[in-house]
Order: C-alpha cells, then structure tokens, then sequence
C-alpha cells in the first residue's frame, strides 16, 4: 500500500482553511495527526481521512460513533 502525504501547502483542497489554521490545529492539538521530520510537517493521506471519520456527525446533539 502507498502511503501518500502532503506537506501543509499542497495539502488536499477538502478542507478550505489557510497554512495559519493547520499551524495553530497543531499548536492546540487538535486536527488530523502530522508527522515533522526535518523540520518539515507532513501529513498522511490515511490520518487525514481518519481525522474526517472522528469528526462526522448525525446530528447537532451526538457525534456518529466510530
């Protein structure tokens, strides 16, 4: 399986938030998991699509159980 990641920049259009709101999601611990190697943060296509599962929802009460 390949393993696919997109640094901060080029990150997958799903989502449209800026470079700033990844950097303070990362700051505050919340969004999908990032790997830092070198001094450069990446992201995987698969934790990114994990994050999307975690946050789904069935209604504005609960959140759908995964």
């Amino acid at each position: 399986m390949e393993i696919i990641h997109f640094n901060q920049r080029n990150r997958p259009k799903r989502w449209d938030v800026s470079e700033a709101t990844l950097e303070r999601w990362r700051t505050e611990g919340i969004g999908p998991k990032y790997l830092k190697l070198c001094g450069c943060v990446l992201y995987r296509l698969v934790d990114i699509e994990e994050y999307e599962s975690a946050c789904l929802m069935s209604s504005t009460s609960k959140a759908v159980a995964v």
